[in-house]
């Protein structure tokens, strides 16, 4: 049987409860919302904090997706069923409602948040990729107020992030960008498994061009200057099956994917390749859907 180790358990009930708590209890004190990833590698003894603090509770507070003019926030404490569900988020950013389909189960999604995921910085979790895509900013809180952390500063390492032991994750914020789309594919074993590979793709198209493109990668222990060298390559091209194939090899290239029960490391590479293709493909494709549903009509212009 798997047994967790002994741990006293704390209610928040707010933020700066939370905070306090944190602050209060030490680097040994863990948050736990959903906990489908915490508590299984507590039951393994591969985490085994003094302290848990559930924060349930607050979901009121941090359970929110708002739309801005030029900004979309996401609560840390939105679950992925929501995510999942939203049209206003499908809408901006089509991507996560792409990932959110293939992340686990129903049980999962109903609890899981999005904090969780993030705050969990595990390198097979699909929201990671989706976030690090779309550039987006994690909003944190301590005892000494606030800080802004761009996405790529917030994930340390695997299963480490840039938070202190007493700041906790309040909300995510990414850009909106005018014409402009997203896409994830992900290949798994089985339905609502860890990703095999997984790929998230934005572009933004302009004049026949793609103006502004970004590429991430699950599970392939990807080279953030090797997917920056991808997206430069992109970038002030027209977009063709050509200039995908090409960024499909360079991607595969920017990881460095470990062989395992998944797969070899050749085959995680062929995925990397085909699903940057794919998604590039589809981010693309909804640009030029969404540009051509939103022309004027003739009695509008």
């Amino acid at each position: 049987m798997q047994v967790p180790g002994s741990f006293e358990y704390e209610r928040a009930t707010g933020v700066e409860d939370a905070i306090a708590l944190l602050d209060r209890l030490g680097d040994e004190a863990r948050l736990v919302a959903g906990g489908h990833s915490l508590l299984p590698m507590m039951k393994l003894r591969l985490a085994n904090p003094e302290y848990l603090i559930d924060i349930n509770d607050l979901e009121g507070e941090l359970g929110y997706i708002t739309t801005e003019r030029s900004r979309l926030r996401i609560g840390a404490m939105t679950r992925h069923r929501r995510l999942l569900e939203s049209d206003e988020l499908a809408a901006a950013f089509p991507l996560f409602r792409d990932a959110e389909k293939v992340i686990a189960d129903p049980v999962v999604r109903n609890r899981g948040t999005i904090g969780g995921s993030l705050c969990q910085a595990d390198p097979a979790e699909d929201l990671t990729t989706v976030c690090s895509v779309l550039d987006a900013t994690c909003v944190v809180r301590g005892p000494g107020g606030r800080r802004e952390i761009p996405m790529s500063e917030f994930l340390v390492g695997p299963y480490e992030t840039a938070l202190a032991h007493n700041e906790m994750l309040i909300e995510i914020v990414i850009p909106v960008h005018g014409h402009s789309s997203s896409a994830y594919a992900k290949v798994e074993r089985r339905t609502g498994d860890w990703a095999v590979t997984a790929a998230g793709a934005a572009v933004t198209v302009e004049g026949g061009e793609i103006a502004r493109a970004a590429v991430g990668l699950t599970a392939v222990d990807p080279d953030p200057s090797g997917l920056s060298d991808v997206a430069d390559y992109l970038t002030g091209r027209p977009p063709s099956e050509e200039a995908f194939a090409q960024a499909g090899r360079m991607a595969a290239q920017a990881c460095k994917p470990v062989a395992d029960a998944r797969g070899t490391v050749d085959y995680k590479r062929h995925l990397a390749s085909e699903l940057t293709i794919r998604t590039l493909r589809t981010a693309v494709d909804r640009v030029l859907r969404s540009d051509v549903e939103h022309e004027p009509t003739g009695e509008e212009a």
